[in-house]
Formats: structure tokens, sequence, C-alpha cells
């Protein structure tokens, strides 16, 4: 068994929990509930759209971003059978197929208005 294979395992823990402190932060403060559904996500797209609207740095609100895109790894993950992967404190997801996707990556790319979470997953899943 090679390292890498040891290590993935591992690799879901941090995603994971990124996911569920977004779930409840969202619960809770905004009263948005998250299903861990692909229609959920438009719900994630439209928070992110209105978080870039007031303006914040980017500094300020990269832990909620971390946990958008952590959350839409999961729902990809929930959806394909995919697996977290983890290399150098960056996370990604893979599908069955292969393909690697960077979540995290697409809710910043959200964050700056040239991204999507619901059609990161939406591809992922077509493509797996």
């Amino acid at each position: 068994m090679t390292a890498q294979q040891e290590t993935r395992p591992h690799a879901a823990a941090k995603p994971v929990r990124w996911a569920a402190d977004a779930v409840a932060t969202m619960r809770e403060g905004a009263r948005v509930r998250l299903d861990y559904s692909a229609q959920s996500l438009w719900r994630v797209d439209r928070m992110i759209e209105e978080i870039r609207r007031e303006g914040p740095p980017y500094a300020a609100v990269e832990s909620v971003l971390r946990g958008f895109g952590a959350y839409a790894g999961e729902v990809i993950v929930r959806q394909t059978g995919a697996e977290w992967w983890a290399t150098g404190g960056e996370h990604w997801v893979r599908t069955p197929g292969g393909r690697l996707w960077d979540p995290v990556e697409e809710a910043r790319r959200c964050f700056d208005g040239h991204g999507s979470l619901r059609l990161l997953c939406r591809d992922a899943v077509a493509m797996g």
C-alpha cells in the first residue's frame, strides 16, 4: 500500500467537518437549510453572490467560502461515490472516472464572480 492510499480516508476529515460547519452556520445564522442535494447548491451560489455584493475583503470570508466549497464537494461525493483527496493542504474530489475537481477553489471563483458550485456539481455528476 502506498503512502497516498494510506492517507486517503484521512483526506475527507477536514472537508467533511468544514461542510458540516457550513450547514450548521447556514441553519442557525441565515435560517437556510442545506440538505446535501444538488438543488441546494442554488442557495449556496446565491449566498456567495450576496456576500460578494457586500464587498468584504477575501480574508474576512475565506473560511466561509472554504466551508461552502467543502459542502459542494460533499454533494459531489454523495451523488457520485467520489472520494476526497488531499495534498499539501489542498483538498480535491476524485470522481469514480478518475477526474479531479476542486470545489473549494470554485467557491473562491464564485466570490470573484466567475464560478458556480451548482454547475461544478452538475459537470462532476455528468462527467464522472
